[in-house]
């Protein structure tokens, strides 16, 4: 049986994890998340701080066995 994915910051982290953790999730490169989410941020009216704070708050931290 597959195990099932789970949504969590990494341990790879320049600020909090959130980017390279939806990176690990759906199988990315951290850096190219890293720059799509600046460049979403800078260029929409799309409220970047806003949300990495949320997420950062809302997912889990990824456990080490």
């Amino acid at each position: 049986m597959e195990a099932r994915r789970k949504l969590t910051r990494s341990n790879d982290k320049m600020i909090a994890g959130v980017c390279a953790g939806v990176a690990e999730y759906f199988g990315w490169d951290p850096t190219l998340v890293r720059i799509a989410y600046v460049l979403l941020a800078i260029f929409t009216v799309f409220s970047g701080t806003l949300a990495y704070f949320i997420l950062w708050i809302i997912m889990p931290k990824k456990e080490i066995y």
